[in-house]
This record gives structure tokens, sequence and C-alpha cells, in this order.
């Protein structure tokens, strides 16, 4: 039995960057890993998989390249569909590599096998590298699985969840995907602009509840633009997978009664922690509905020395937030005092085409609070580098209080907005104002410049007659 400071349990990003801190810190550290690939669902199934599917779709689509000089790229549908997934697979390989080489030189043991938690000191590895190891901590970073009701048939070629999805062998003509959160939108776009007819299926009446209505707007009427279909306020019943000779291979009915049929079918509806197995009830860890680990602000269990992070405690399960999880929970367990906690705000990234982010508060939100706001827009098509890469899509809103003209939320809708919300979180998190904003000098052009138009807007918009406006 070999003895470690801390084992952890899941090599995904809140397990990989706990590991590293422990490490850099002189603690003996062991990561279990169930995949004879490191890196967990954040490597190999969703976070890089999905987004490098986003960027090959826009290349092979030449969505970009009509924006630049109004010409359709003819895409090549069955021949194009390994080098589609050959990318992707590039960047899963490079990506486990790296973390390879950060554990080899961080001095981290890597167990290939199935933990087992026998008691909170001591993890029981079954498989390839199969033993005992004795801990003073554990840390459970396994992450989570895509949810399958009952009575769907998943197969993997015909009916998908989010993880077999990467692995098909061809582009469908048409699908169906059910569930039109942040997977299910990112899905759609993809496969939409490589010309597959795409019918979107949500219970709810909205895509994206929690974002901003207006962008949630824009976002939904880009992709019917782009052709995806939305059927809203309604559930799969039925799901019957039919022979090869059929023209649709995936029939299914809905709860209003109506049928709907297409070469593919993707369930992207939930996730569910991956805690079976584990042992961790029998120990006294509670579990949620969802299977979510339930911890406490320092991701600590109810056992003491037995910590989680990651997808499996649940929201908000995203890698960003996933990797300071496991790095908080390191800081608690050895009392390193650097990093005690998680900003309680933090931006969202949605990949879809084109992509979302959004950090502080919504319109909604401010409405809630009775707070007097005003908002401020500008438009990607309005700015000179706009105009440059050809782009028609595109919002930046800006949320600000009346009164003091800080900047309360931003939101955009657009190219690279993913990139271009960090300068808004620094303006919500400093309370920078509208005059700062303004009196800043950016490179032009660039998108950035959007964050200065949108704050003269809202000068306009708040009725700041006082203030000098000019464009």
């Amino acid at each position: 039995m070999k003895k470690y400071d801390l084992v952890i349990i899941g090599s995904g990003p809140a397990g990989e960057k706990a590991a590293v801190k422990a490490a850099y810190y002189g603690k003996q550290v062991a990561v279990v890993e169930k995949r004879a690939d490191l890196g967990g669902a954040g490597t190999n199934t969703g976070t890089l998989p999905s987004k490098t599917l986003k960027e090959t779709a826009l290349y092979y689509s030449g969505l970009s390249d009509r924006g630049l000089f109004g010409v359709d790229k003819e895409l090549e549908r069955a021949a194009n569909v390994r080098d589609f997934f050959f990318r992707k697979n590039q960047v899963v390989e490079q990506q486990e590599e790296s973390i390879t080489a950060n554990f080899k030189l961080h001095n981290i043991d890597t167990y290939v096998g199935t933990a087992t938690i026998k008691d909170p000191h001591t993890v029981t590895v079954a498989g390839k590298d199969a033993c005992e190891l004795q801990t003073e901590f554990i840390l459970v970073a396994t992450g989570s699985y895509p949810f399958q009701p009952p009575g769907i048939p998943f197969d993997g070629k015909f009916v998908h969840d989010s993880d077999t999805i990467l692995n098909i062998n061809r582009i469908p003509r048409s699908i169906v995907i059910v569930g039109a959160g942040v997977i299910g939108c990112e899905y759609a776009t993809i496969f939409a602009v490589m010309g597959t007819q795409v019918k979107l299926v949500n219970s709810h009446e909205e895509i994206l509840t929690f974002l901003d209505r207006e962008i949630c707007r824009e976002l939904q009427t880009d992709m019917e633009r782009i052709g995806v279909q939305f059927i809203f306020g309604s559930r799969v019943d039925e799901v019957k997978i039919l022979p090869d000779e059929h023209t649709h291979n995936v029939h299914a009915k809905l709860t209003n009664g109506e049928p709907i049929e297409a070469d593919m079918f993707l369930y992207a509806a939930g996730r569910s922690g991956t805690v079976h197995g584990l042992g961790l009830e029998e120990l006294g860890v509670e579990i949620d509905k969802r299977q979510n680990i339930v911890v406490d602000e320092t991701y600590r269990t109810a056992v003491p020395s037995i910590y989680a992070a990651g997808d499996v405690i649940g929201f908000p399960a995203l890698a960003s937030t996933s990797m300071d999880q496991g790095r908080v929970s390191v800081t608690h367990m050895f009392g390193f005092h650097d990093q005690e906690k998680l900003s309680p705000q933090f931006p969202y990234g949605i990949y879809t085409i084109p992509e979302v982010s959004v950090y502080g508060m919504t319109e909604d939100e401010a409405q809630e609070k009775k707070i007097d706001y005003c908002v401020g827009r500008a438009r990607f098509r309005d700015m000179p580098r706009g105009k440059i890469m050809g782009v028609k899509e595109g919002l930046l809103k800006l949320v600000v209080e009346r009164q003091s003209r800080k900047i309360l939320g931003v939101h955009i809708f657009g190219k690279i907005a993913t990139e271009l919300i960090h300068y808004g979180m620094d303006l919500v998190q400093n309370e920078d104002t509208l005059s700062r904003v303004i009196s800043r000098v950016y490179n032009t052009p660039t998108l950035h410049e959007l964050y200065k138009y949108a704050a003269y807007n809202a000068l306009i918009e708040g009725h700041y007659m006082d203030d000098p406006v000019g464009h």
C-alpha cells in the first residue's frame, strides 16, 4: 500500500488543476483515472471536442468566407466527415499529451483503473493498475455523464447522447435534437452550418432561459436564419429506430401527438453526477437526486477527509469554474491560504455559431431588484472591424445603473464573444462607469470598440443631457 497526501479520482479540469497545485506545494499526489487517456470529459467528450467541431464546421461550411467574399463553398458531405473529425482528434490528443507531461513534471503518480473509496483514507483501484492507496485526503472529481431517459433506444449509431455524437461516421442529412440548453444549441448550430436539416425540440417556450432575453432573441433569430427549426412546448414521447433502407432511420412522436423523423436523433437534456460504484453513500457522503455530491463552500463533503469538485457537484458545471474549484479545495485541505474561494460571478461562454458570452446582471434581474437602469447597445456590423470581417450579426449590450452610471452587466452575441467578455468582466468587477469606458483609447479597427460605442449609446438612452456625446 502506497501512501499519499492526496488521492484524486478523475483527471478532468477539476482533478488536473487540484493535482498540480498540491504537487507544486510539495504534496505527494496520485490521480486515479478509469480511462487510458487523461483529461476527463473536458478533453475527451465535452469542452474541447465540441468547441473544435464548431471551428471545423465554420471552416468547411465556408460561413466566414461568405461574409468576406460573398462566396458559397460547396460541401462534399460524404467525403468531409473524416476531415471534419480530424482536427477534433488532433486537439484531444495534444491536450492529453500536455496533461501527461504536466503530471510528470510535478511527479504526480497516475493509476489507470476504477476507484472505490474503501474508507475515509483508503482508495482501492481495480483494473490495469490494481492496488490500494492510503491518503490523508481524497478529492472526487469524476465529472458527469449524459442523462439517458428510459424508453429512448440509445444505440450510438442513429440515437445519440452528447458523448456518442462525437463518434458518428457520417454527417446526417437531418437530425432531431432534444433540449435547447447549451449543448443542444451548440450542436444545432454546428450541424446547421454543415448543411444538416435541424429540428430542435424543447419543453420550454424559450431557449437558454438563464440569459438576457434580448440576447436569446438575437441568437434564436440567427439560428432560424441558418435553418434550425424550433419546436417549443413539447417533449419526445416515443422513439423508434427503423432499418437502414428507410429514408429516415429515426421516427419519434411528440407529446402533442405530432410525428417527427430524421436520419439521427440527439438527446441533450441534462447530465448526472458520476458517483456510481464509488462507495460514497456508505461512508456518509450526501448525494442529491441528480447524483451530484453535496459539499460546503470549501468543497468538503460530510466526511471531513473527502472533498469533491467539478461537474460531479452540479451547477455551474463549467470547465472554467471546475478548475478553480479543484484549486480552492486543495487550499482548504492543506491550509495554503492563497485562493480560498471562487468569485461569486463568472463569465458564461456558449459556443454556438456565433458565440454568446455574458457577465453580470441581465435586464430582468435589474427589474426584479427595482434598479433604475438603462442599456447601451452596439452592433458588430456598424464597427469598422466588423465591416472588414464581413460580420452581419452580433450585438454587445451594457446594463447600466442610471444614477451612478456604473456598468452592471455585459451581454454579447457575436463572433469571438467568449474572448471579448473578459474586458466586460473587469468593467463590472471594478464598478467602472460609462465615462471611464468612453475616456479610454482602444485600438482601431477592433471589436473592442463595441464597448465605447455601446457606452455612447447608453448615454443617449439614459438621457444624460449634460454629457457631451459624439461619434
